[in-house]
């Protein structure tokens, strides 16, 4: 039974860890009962009116479990988890569903979230029969939690932070190992050649694959005949912000996912 859990806004400008970095720790702690599939890191809007500590991103874990004890087993482990790491300064949401429960007006709600500010009442009425719990602060981390699962099931937004070995592959790659692992390479050139399996990756120390069509797909771009390299990198620290400065709707504080 696939699951999809959504975490949202579980730091503040002294924690340790972003939320895409809670998840993945989430993910590594999870027993033989799940079977961890990936986390999905998902850019929401920098308006004014949004407060936000990073790039004001939400992030979803899918995780495929046996049965129904199993689900209520996540849902309390998920909750235990934020608070154990989450900022004191936080607002966390957590959003959990099976993905037969998640509707389209939940995917609606998801996209919408990407384009115009949204309300709590909103994330709840989108999320009728499904979980949602906010954990500490204003609770506004119900917004982006919400999200996060509705554009997961979407299938066209975000990128993956973590994908089975992902992190383990190394900077210099065949497409043929992505492949093995799941992720699809696929060429964005404007007259777009198809990578083989035996071409190479160089610059592969930053690989986070897009979600397109519910698959991880690792967008490339040709350097040469046969070697190609992530069309995405790693963003730059803005050199005018410092780790842990204090930002408001305006700015934004430096973690990457």
């Amino acid at each position: 039974m696939r699951t999809y859990i959504g975490f949202d806004d579980t730091d503040d400008k002294d924690a340790p860890m972003g939320t895409g970095r809670l998840v993945r720790e989430f993910m590594y702690g999870l027993p033989q009962t799940c079977t961890p599939i990936g986390v999905v890191r998902h850019q929401l809007p920098r308006f004014s009116d949004i407060p936000f500590t990073s790039n004001n991103s939400s992030a979803c874990a899918i995780v495929e479990i046996a049965d129904d004890s199993t689900l209520a087993w996540l849902k309390d482990h998920a909750r235990e988890h934020i608070l154990a790491h989450c900022a004191l300064g936080s607002d966390p949401g957590l959003c959990v569903a099976e993905e037969s429960q998640i509707t389209s007006g939940m995917i609606e709600y998801g996209q919408a979230v990407t384009g115009m500010t949204k309300t709590q009442q909103d994330a709840i009425t989108a999320t009728s029969s499904i979980f949602l719990e906010g954990l500490g602060g204003t609770n506004d981390g119900i917004i982006g939690a919400a999200a996060a699962v509705g554009l997961t099931k979407y299938g066209w937004c975000g990128r993956f932070i973590e994908f089975k070995r992902l992190r383990s592959l190394g900077r210099d790659l065949r497409v043929a190992d992505l492949e093995e692992t799941g992720i699809r390479v696929v060429s964005v050139d404007r007259d777009p050649l198809v990578p083989l399996p035996s071409d190479r990756i160089v610059k592969g120390d930053w690989i986070r694959p897009s979600l397109w069509g519910g698959q991880p797909v690792l967008q490339v771009k040709m350097l040469e005949q046969s070697v190609w390299e992530p069309a995405h990198t790693k963003r730059k620290k803005d050199k005018k912000l410092q780790p842990g400065m204090k930002v408001d709707a305006t700015t934004t504080r430096p973690y990457t996912s």
